[in-house]
């Protein structure tokens, strides 16, 4: 039998009462059994990382930075193993699981922000006085990670939050835990105080516990706006401040003039091939100009089809399972839905795979052609291998039905004209706007939502300050 993988805390793997056995999305099978944390282990880690922050800020910005550079420079050492570990945990294809690479571009960008001045000082109307604005760290913040991008969310946010002086909180899911906890381990091995950056697995009930601690000063949610709504409430009782990255519903407009081969390969892996749908920057809703839309959806349909689907250990396979029965389940059912309505005309997909993947959670890319999008296909995050092509006729079409859904998190815009794609970008209500290009989120660029995709920004200055609270400070001074 194999060891129980333990919680992180204080630089101390820590088994629990509760054990999880956790499943290779692949093959069906066990390959894990992982401890979660409940109110106690939470309990224990909180006021753990509330020793490390002290020790942290205690150390000259300059040692802060260089420990950083230090644990970007040991990740570097370790982005193979990592990259099998985001496989084992939710079998994203080995050639999508780099995020690790990420994750050491992010340290490096926010360790030069460590020993950067954050404050200001301003003049005072009508008197001498020295008035400061200083910029804080919270202490400890929890930062809580969907199954789908543990080391993305360990990027976004604990690189920020270290630079801005806190310690971290940060709680996988069960789905998703071994990458993290690996990165926990790195983070006391490059020399960061033991329990600056505490790792603990958790389902429903330790997320909860986590949000409602008082001595957690601040809370960033990645996930789903069921939870969030949850999440919200539970902070709500010690008026805990939380930042959301929520899901999205994409728009990917294709205009008349765009590369349609170029747009066709980046739909397809920004659609139902990468993470097999399973992604908050999915582009599941793909807006055709009509003068076009055979020509791209012949393209598309090929790319997609022959996408070689697999062992995601295998570099040649570009579309692995989805995360679990559960989910292949509930995706299954929507495309029956969406087919009995019918939402649009099944085009491609809509069966689980049989034969030698038989006992994964493997799905065929599904494709849905000339949907309404007032339907529950066009309208509900499916976060699956599922998508749908509308028609439009002119660009203000384009923009009105992309505008059209609760979500806003991200966009994307095939043209050659550049002066439509500045138009059209600022028209669009995203926080996110993509043009010719896959999404990518870098250290230097704030990303998050609008409307019911979340509040809050990670990457860029904007991210840094979601980690940093204000003071002002004010010194009489006699004229």
């Amino acid at each position: 039998m194999t060891v129980p993988a333990g919680l992180l805390i204080g630089g101390d793997r820590v088994l629990s009462d509760t054990l999880y056995e956790h499943v290779f999305p692949a093959t069906g099978r066990p390959n894990a059994t992982v401890a979660l944390a409940g109110a106690a282990e939470i309990d224990r880690a909180v006021g753990n990382s509330w020793d490390a922050h002290r020790e942290w800020v205690s150390l000259t910005v300059d040692r802060r930075r260089d420990l950083m550079i230090d644990l970007a420079d040991l990740l570097h050492e370790h982005l193979e193993e990592m990259a099998l570990l985001n496989v084992q945990d939710y079998a994203v294809p080995i050639s999508y699981a780099g995020t690790a690479v990420l994750l050491e571009r992010f340290l490096r960008h926010f360790a030069g922000y460590a020993d950067k001045p954050h404050g200001l000082s301003t003049p005072v109307n009508g008197c001498f006085d020295v008035n400061l604005v200083e910029r804080e760290p919270y202490g400890v913040v929890g930062v809580i990670a969907p199954w789908n991008g543990a080391l993305v969310v360990a990027a976004s946010c604990v690189a920020p939050a270290l630079a801005a002086g806190n310690a971290v909180v940060f709680k996988p899911s069960e789905l998703a835990p071994l990458a993290a906890l690996r990165f926990g381990e790195l983070c006391v091995q490059a020399g960061l105080p033991p329990g600056l950056v505490n790792v603990l697995p958790a389902g429903p009930a330790g997320g909860d516990a986590l949000v409602r601690h008082p001595g957690v000063r601040k809370i960033h949610f990645t996930g789903g706006g069921t939870t969030a709504r949850a999440v919200l409430q539970s902070a709500a009782v010690n008026l805990t401040p939380v930042v959301t990255e929520l899901g999205g519903k994409s728009a990917n407009i294709v205009f008349a003039d765009a590369d349609l081969d170029a747009a066709a390969q980046m739909s397809a892996h920004q659609g139902p091939l990468m993470q097999a749908g399973q992604s908050c920057a999915c582009a599941s809703r793909i807006l055709v100009h009509d003068s076009v839309y055979d020509e791209f959806v012949e393209k598309f349909l090929a790319v997609v089809t022959a996408a070689r689907i697999g062992d995601p250990f295998d570099p040649a396979v570009r579309m692995g399972p989805v995360v679990s029965q559960h989910a292949l389940t509930r995706i299954l059912t929507a495309i029956d839905t969406a087919v009995a309505e019918p939402a649009g005309e099944l085009l491609v997909g809509g069966r689980r795979l049989g034969g030698a993947l038989a006992d994964g959670f493997f799905l065929e890319p599904t494709v849905f052609g000339d949907v309404d999008n007032a339907s529950q296909l066009a309208r509900t995050e499916t976060f699956g291998p599922v998508v749908s092509i509308i028609r439009f006729g002119t660009d203000e079409q384009a923009v009105a039905l992309a505008n059209d859904t609760p979500y806003g998190l991200n966009a994307f815009v095939h043209t050659r004209d550049l002066q439509r794609a500045h138009v059209t970008a600022r028209r669009l209500e995203s926080g996110s706007v993509w043009i010719n290009t896959f999404s990518e989120i870098a250290p230097q660029g704030p990303y998050g939502g609008y409307k019911q995709s979340g509040f809050g920004r990670t990457g860029g200055v904007d991210g840094l300050h979601e980690f940093l609270q204000t003071k002002n400070i004010r010194i009489a001074m006699p004229r």
